[in-house]
């Protein structure tokens, strides 16, 4: 038997899709209300530190803090090695080239210098009775051709007159030959002479000059030694101030160790350490300055050390212009070194939030002013005061400068 169907009412058929159109409104509520608190954070506007982002002039520099030094530093070591016997002059004493600072005493030095002169006089001695040998054979040789020359003139007289009388039948042949026989010897032995006196007179030039040679050697070693007991008087090398001096009376002092320096005050350098990641970029040349009692001080960059220690290197700056009133050695001063010329570039200060954020992010206040709003952002270089902007941010907005660690990444930060 059919059963009658009876028409349901128009609400009791459309309740499913009210139901799910209910669920889906709930799920839509609960993902805007609380997806959005939980990228939200409310701060309170007083503890932020808010800044401009402005359009300027960007220079790159970096600031160092530097010591005063002098231009130039002359150390002091010992030549000869000795006793400290007199300091006469101080630590700090202004001094002139060739002033006498500290005399030190040697008697090894002393000794060997006797020894030296008693070996010059000696050999002074044998040049002497030398040369007065040879002289003494030059006469002999000389006397020696007299009396040929003297028997010569005879025996060739002889040997004349005899030719004639042997012609004359005057003489016997004998006693011709042997007046001929004599003159010939005669003139062989004046000839052998002369050969002796040209060879002797050769000889005599060669060994004198060699003793004269040696005697001058040993007249320039003596000059040494002298000169080493001068330098037992330790002299100022150039006019300046006496910086330090490490030497005590009755001290022993080898050669070659450092006995202290003079400074040289015609002008002064500024030393600074810097971190090694600039090493590439500082050179020779470039401007750097500094402030002192209310004026802006000149330099340029003079010397970088190739060095790294500790992750630092060292750099020397030479004053351009005036220098500073009574400026010491030993002074410190904060100096900004350029890295390049200024240019025009969007800037933001530095402040925490490049830690918080590695500088890829920053929060930018709304225009309302009631909340502010996580944005990427690119920088380039920076300075002391202020972060290169190259993409995210234009001039004239506000951002937040301050560390983010207490905002754990949020998208948005309300202010309150």
């Amino acid at each position: 038997m059919d059963r009658r169907i009876e028409k349901k009412a128009w609400y009791l058929q459309k309740k499913n899709w009210y139901l799910g159109a209910a669920m889906v409104g709930i799920v839509l509520l609960y993902t805007a209300f609380l997806g959005t608190s939980a990228s939200s954070l409310r701060v309170e506007r007083d503890k932020l530190s808010l800044d401009s982002v402005k359009s300027d002039f960007f220079q790159e520099y970096i600031s160092r803090t530097g010591t005063v030094n002098p231009i130039t530093t002359v150390y002091l070591d010992a030549i000869e090695g000795g006793r400290v016997e007199e300091i006469l002059i101080e630590e700090g004493s202004m001094v002139q080239k060739g002033d006498v600072i500290l005399r030190l005493s040697n008697s090894e030095l002393n000794l060997q210098i006797l020894n030296s002169e008693a070996s010059f006089t000696e050999q002074v001695n044998r040049l002497r009775d030398t040369k007065l040998s040879m002289e003494q054979d030059r006469l002999n040789v000389k006397r020696s051709i007299l009396d040929i020359n003297l028997q010569l003139s005879k025996s060739k007289r002889a040997y004349n007159r005899n030719e004639i009388f042997y012609q004359k039948d005057l003489i016997s042949k004998e006693e011709y030959e042997e007046s001929k026989e004599n003159y010939i010897y005669y003139e062989q032995t004046k000839e052998l002479l002369m050969e002796r006196q040209k060879t002797d007179s050769i000889s005599r030039q060669i060994q004198i000059q060699r003793l004269e040679a040696n005697l001058k050697k040993m007249e320039q070693n003596l000059d040494l030694v002298r000169a080493k007991l001068g330098n037992l008087n330790v002299q100022a090398p150039v006019t300046g101030q006496l910086g330090t001096l490490n030497a005590e009376l009755g001290e022993s002092k080898s050669r070659g160790q450092r006995l202290g320096q003079v400074n040289v005050l015609d002008n002064y350098k500024i030393k600074a350490m810097v971190d090694e990641l600039y090493i590439a970029r500082l050179q020779k040349g470039l401007n750097a300055s500094f402030r002192f009692n209310g004026n802006n001080y000149s330099l340029i960059v003079h010397k970088v050390y190739p060095d790294v220690r500790n992750g630092q290197f060292e750099i020397d700056m030479k004053f351009v212009g005036n220098l500073p009133e009574n400026i010491r050695t030993g002074q410190t001063f904060r100096t900004k070194i350029e890295l390049g010329e200024p240019r025009q570039a969007i800037l933001i200060p530095r402040g925490g939030f490049f830690q918080s954020s590695g500088g890829q992010w920053v929060y930018v206040l709304d225009s309302s002013g009631e909340f502010a709003v996580k944005r990427k952002i690119k920088l380039g270089n920076m300075n002391p005061k202020y972060y290169e902007v190259l993409e995210g941010l234009e001039a004239g907005e506000i951002v937040i400068t301050n560390s983010y660690e207490t905002y754990g990444e949020k998208d948005q930060l309300i202010l309150k």
